[in-house]
């Protein structure tokens, strides 16, 4: 049983070929055609040639594929060498149809004496590239930070076998990036072949969620508790920024929901976003007698407040 790959190019193995499964194959499928090849090529009943070896690959693929983690690493490091593949015989097409006739002639000429000399040529494939998530903290967009990083990243070793191994990696987290925006860095992707440069790592960048702020592009949002008479008279209070607190003035007469700007607190850049203070109207509690008193003279002061529309007839 042969282990097909794109091209006829050596890669990682397909053992979704051995197995005679789709792609998409659930779990289920794969045991019971696992199954079904184990009794056919099982040495002790197999009259089949090459039984042993048809077998084995067989109990390979099945462990391969049966696995999460390391279905996810197959199917991974296949589709990268497919793309590999894809990407060199365009290239050399490209290269082909670029040439001079004469020089092609030569070229065809040299191609098969070198078969007859040794290997054929084969055309330089850079490695892929690879994408990954890095979840960062608030405070990390405003100062910046240096992490480590410890990604799951597919590799194939020299007999075709494909699995996740975990790298460990230094990262600087610039001042002023944002969630969404992605960071490259340059040849740490997957391997090139034949001496081709390696591929790079994205990291797309995600926020980790914050008991307090919320980020919207460059502003940030923060809700504050404010008491009746405050927000009614007016105060000075004391107000959380992601860098520290603030003294933020409360205008009389403000009313729930009513934002108040701190110009350029928000996460740093060229011009640095604001924050922005969202009123919230925190009831005291009545425990004590003279604490409903207190509501009580509130109701009796204002007779004509109707804190709900009338309702309609």
């Amino acid at each position: 049983m042969t282990h097909a790959s794109p091209s006829g190019a050596s890669g990682p193995k397909d053992h979704y070929a051995t197995l005679g499964v789709a792609r998409t194959a659930t779990h289920d499928e794969i045991r019971k055609a696992y199954r079904k090849l184990a009794r056919k090529f099982h040495p002790d009943v197999s009259q089949e040639p090459n039984a042993q070896e048809q077998f084995m690959a067989a109990a390979e693929a099945h462990e391969a594929l049966i696995d999460t983690d390391r279905r996810a690493a197959h199917d991974e490091a296949w589709r990268q060498h497919a793309l590999d593949r894809e990407y060199a015989q365009a290239s050399a097409e490209a290269h082909r149809q670029e040439e001079d006739p004469f020089e092609a002639m030569f070229a065809r000429a040299a191609g098969r004496s070198r078969r007859r000399e040794g290997p054929r040529y084969r055309e330089p494939v850079p490695g892929r590239d690879h994408h990954a998530g890095l979840e960062v903290a608030l405070i990390d967009l405003y100062q910046g930070a240096r992490r480590t990083v410890s990604l799951r990243l597919p590799v194939v070793d020299a007999a075709g076998r494909a699995s996740l191994q975990t790298r460990h990696l230094e990262v600087d987290i610039p001042k002023g990036v944002r969630p969404g925006q992605r960071l490259r860095l340059a040849g740490q992707g997957g391997a090139g072949e034949d001496g081709a440069a390696a591929g790079d790592l994205y990291l797309d960048i995600t926020l980790q969620p914050h008991p307090l702020f919320r980020v919207d592009g460059r502003d940030v949002q923060v809700d504050l508790p404010t008491a009746p008479w405050e927000a009614v008279l007016g105060a000075t209070v004391t107000a959380p920024t992601p860098e520290g607190d603030v003294q933020l003035t409360i205008p009389p007469g403000s009313t729930p929901g009513r934002r108040l700007r701190l110009k350029g607190r928000g996460l740093p850049g060229h011009p640095a976003g604001d924050l922005y203070a969202v009123l919230h109207i925190a009831l005291p509690p009545a425990t004590t007698e003279d604490e409903r008193q207190a509501y009580q003279a509130m109701a009796q002061a204002f007779p004509r407040y109707q804190p709900r529309p009338e309702a309609q007839g």
